[in-house]
């Protein structure tokens, strides 16, 4: 018998499908309605890891099977190729950045290749090209027109290890999002922004048109991201100097309660205060060297100093402290907020520590009684938050703090002491990057003209080749020629802005190229991105929820508005998959983890090989720095990229983590085995053509039933959230009862034609179930079977409603009690007939044997009890 080789298989499968460029797409095809499919396009680092294959491998899969339910489908690849990465190979190595990053791509393409993935590859994009760069300057250029982009000096985070500025959302628990020990710092730079914040209410809003197909959440988080605060803005007097101080608070409610007040460190106000008070000096630089991020995290204690100024609030009269805090941001609200400790967890944790004044303004209600609770400030271990009764509040006494918060809102108003107003958290997108592998900037700066942008017809402008990588500064800076240019405007002598474009600006509108990659006139056409977009199915990790998936929103958005697409969002489903989870072994002798080859398992106990010590050994998320990251290309040598697709996809629900273990690869090779034998030893049992049900056997008529449940089973479970672990359990549930059929029927001398046919019938829609999971295995056997063609041309199989209810009834038969066997028999078969089938079941008479029969209880179609003495 041909045994199966997967080298050879997989090896012929892939040559064919390139050869006859099976996966290119039409923008349309007649008859067809479009399904765009898009997995997160990856950076380039020149290695694939798990958390790849897995991402793509579910693409993948849904790509196939919406191709195979007849949709045509587009699912490209490209490369997300700027960025820091190459730059500092480039200082390490001395090779230039686009020379590594071709050889990476060139190198994770053949990676792709060999999992058999089916991606359009005349659509192929990378960002670093000037093709696609070209247009990240052209749509530049437009937002800028229209009024979205401005430059501005602002306080940026700044990681000192990158030498470049970092998006809030690049900020990580205060460290660097690529360099977790490296804290970020806060500098003061002139930057180009993206106006974001014009659109914070429609990216709110446009939730409501992607509900039903992102994770809440993802939705939460970007919610929470954007913060948009309904609150008061209110005018303190400062009482040194008379100059007003607004405050932004969502509790005017607790006007009444205000102990002290607080500024950020970046405030204005406080470059006045330290010309009087120069001591604290050091304590604001200290608080406005720590990140934003850190600065605002819950259960961190604040820091403050009295500034020695008072402010006077507008509604009371009273006067209080005015304190710089780093609790307080810039850019939120308006840098200042009132203090009201006793209502407001973070005042209270900083009144605490810094002994202030606490006043009560809201009493709680006991629940049972209605009566309101007196609150003693000096009692008090925490701040009274829920909504209760208001208190020395003057008029507004007596009535409930969520009655008074608009109550009070309309008296500030009326007064003329503030209005009310929105805030966001969101801030305008800050896109300079001071390094040099990203896209140029098309601005200029002529002494004549101001800034000016390039012309349309001199994009791109081309990335300098004469510059130095020296790991200090921007490379760009080195470059007298790109630096020294002509005015677009005058023609007199300008200078060139040397700064890059933030990379997430390549990947926030690339899906779009996709739809129209050789377009040399514009991006893409309107016609072709309307004909794709939105995207039906996106997949990627959770971790892009307020970076890239935020930013790509907007992008859509605004091309929208430049009317070059129709398209509110941009990703009608998002899958965000789940981690990649393997074993780490850490050696607290030599402080570092070990690689799985250096580590011997002794039971549950790991030890290393050289020196026999025990280690620590945890289940995490696969990382370089842990040591237990699995090459993809490794498990493919080894057993195939079937093999690993089948076992990625059923060892857990795309959205859960998944836990690599190579036992189960191993099973799943042995399971892709017992079906290539199933196929070649028996394709003389086949028999292919119309079946009669009129004619078949209780036991054909059985299969066929089995055939018609699991063709329904997994179609639904693939389309209900891509359940692929359930749809490959109930085809290995179907196989299994395919192996009974073949011993007991087509082996036991039963066989009829029908029989035969309906054997085919089985293997074949085995083969096509199974076909998005393991491609080249099933093309193999599909040929095998004396087909023609690929199985991604085929059609899904259907299944027949009324073949997937059984008309036979299975009963469990006891003896004593205990479950020896079970009976199948038509429903509604007479009491004495199936206990006269349940005593002749084998097991059922070795467990009677030597015993007396005392009686047989028969309850219909439930249990048949047999008792012996």
């Amino acid at each position: 018998m041909r045994e199966y080789d997967f080298k050879e298989v997989e090896a012929k499968w892939q040559g064919k499908w390139e050869n006859e460029n099976i996966f290119k797409t039409e923008n349309k095809v007649d008859g067809k309605e479009n399904y765009y499919v898009l997995e997160m396009l990856p950076y380039p680092s020149g290695k694939l890891h798990v958390g790849h294959a897995r991402n793509y491998t579910i693409g993948d899969v849904i790509a196939r099977y919406k191709r195979m339910k007849g949709y045509n489908v587009l699912h490209p690849m490209g490369w997300d190729s700027f960025g820091l990465p190459a730059e500092n190979a480039a200082i390490q190595h001395g090779a230039h950045p686009a020379i590594w990053t071709k050889s990476n791509i060139e190198n994770m393409r053949r990676q792709l290749k060999k999992l058999g993935f089916s991606y359009d590859w005349e659509r192929e994009i990378a960002s670093y090209t000037p093709e696609y760069y070209k247009w990240n300057q052209w749509i530049f250029k437009r937002l800028y027109e229209k009024g979205l982009i401005y430059k501005k000096k602002s306080l940026v985070n700044w990681c000192p290890e990158c030498n470049t500025v970092l998006a809030n959302e690049q900020v990580e628990d205060g460290m660097c999002w690529r360099h977790s020990k490296t804290p970020v710092i806060q500098k003061e730079l002139e930057q180009w922004f993206f106006k974001i914040t014009d659109y914070a209410d429609e990216l709110l809003e446009g939730h409501k048109e992607i509900k039903d197909g992102w994770p809440e959440k993802v939705l939460t988080m970007q919610k929470n991201w954007i913060g948009k605060s309904y609150g008061t803005e209110i005018v303190f007097t400062v009482a040194e100097t008379g100059e007003d101080l607004p405050m932004f608070t969502t509790r005017i409610d607790t006007i009444f309660g205000v102990s002290y007040c607080v500024v950020a460190p970046e405030h204005p106000i406080v470059d006045e205060i330290l010309k009087v008070n120069p001591e604290i000096k050091t304590a604001v630089q200290e608080m406005k060297n720590t990140d934003l991020i850190e600065r605002s995290a819950e259960g961190r204690e604040k820091r403050g100093v009295f500034t020695g100024w008072h402010v006077i609030n507008p509604v009371t009269k009273e006067k209080v402290q005015l304190w710089i805090a780093d609790y307080v941001l810039m850019n939120y609200g308006t840098g200042a907020v009132m203090a009201v400790p006793t209502h407001d967890d973070r005042d209270f944790a900083f009144a605490k520590k810094y002994n202030l004044p606490l006043k009560v303004v809201i009493n709680p209600v006991d629940k049972e009684t209605k009566q309101e609770i007196a609150l003693n400030p000096a009692e008090m271990t925490a701040a009274f938050t829920e909504v209760g009764v208001m208190t020395n509040s003057g008029e507004f006494n007596g009535i409930s703090s969520k009655k008074a918060l608009t109550d009070i809102a309309v008296y500030v108003e009326e007064h003329g002491y503030g209005k009310r107003t929105v805030k966001y958290r969101l801030k305008d997108w800050g896109v300079s990057r001071q390094r040099y592998w990203g896209t140029p900037i098309p601005a200029l700066y002529c002494e004549k003209c101001g800034t000016v942008m390039e012309k349309d017809e001199n994009l791109p402008v081309m990335l300098p080749e004469d510059v130095q990588f020296s790991g200090n500064g921007n490379p760009i800076e080195t470059s007298e020629k790109f630096k020294h240019a002509v005015c677009p405007v005058c023609g007199g002598p300008a200078r060139r802005d040397t700064d890059t474009m933030d990379t997430f600006v390549d990947s926030s509108w690339y899906f779009l190229r996709y739809c129209d990659p050789k377009n040399t006139d514009l991006p893409f056409a309107k016609e072709a991105v309307d004909a794709w977009a939105p995207v039906d199915q996106y997949i990627g990790g959770i971790e892009h929820a307020v970076m890239h998936l935020l930013y790509a929103r907007f992008f859509h958005k605004v091309l929208r508005d430049l009317g070059l697409h129709s398209s509110n969002e941009p990703f009608k489903r998002l899958l965000t998959q789940g981690m990649v989870l393997g074993p780490s072994y850490y050696s607290a002798n030599e402080n570092r983890f070990l690689f799985a080859e250096d580590v011997e398992i002794k039971g549950e106990k790991a030890y290393s090989k050289a020196t026999g010590e025990e280690l620590a050994v945890k289940v995490e998320k696969m990382s370089k720095s842990k040591n237990n990251g699995v090459d993809p290309e490794e498990m493919i040598d080894k057993y195939g990229a079937d093999t690993t697709r089948l076992f990625i996809m059923f060892a857990a629900p795309p959205e859960k983590e998944l836990e690599w273990n190579e036992n189960g690869l191993a099973g799943a090779y042995r399971f892709l085995t017992k079906i290539w034998r199933l196929v070649v030893e028996h394709k003389e049992n086949m028999e292919f053509g119309e079946i009669d049900l009129n004619a078949v056997s209780r036991e054909d008529k059985a299969l066929i039933i089995k055939l018609n449940q699991t063709i329904k089973k997994v179609t639904e479970s693939i389309e209900d959230d891509y359940h692929f672990n359930t749809s490959i359990a109930a085809t290995m549930e179907l196989i299994n009862e395919t192996q009974d059929f073949k011993v007991n029927v087509l082996e036991g001398g039963k066989a009829t034609s029908e029989s035969r046919k309906i054997f085919g019938e089985v293997v074949k829609n085995i083969v096509v179930m199974l076909s998005p999971f393991t491609p080249h295995f099933c093309d193999e056997l599909w040929e095998e079977m004396g087909n023609t063609g690929y199985l991604f041309n085929e059609a899904w199989p259907e299944y027949k409603e009324e073949l997937t209810k059984s008309s036979d009834v299975v009963i469990a038969v006891q003896v004593n009690g205990k479950v020896r066997g079970t009976v199948e028999v038509p429903r509604g078969t007479a009491k004495e007939e199936v206990e006269k089938a349940a005593l002749e079941i084998e097991n059922v008479k070795k467990h009677m044997e030597g015993k007396t029969l005392m009686k047989v209880i028969v309850v219909p179609e439930k249990i048949v009890n047999i008792v012996v003495k």
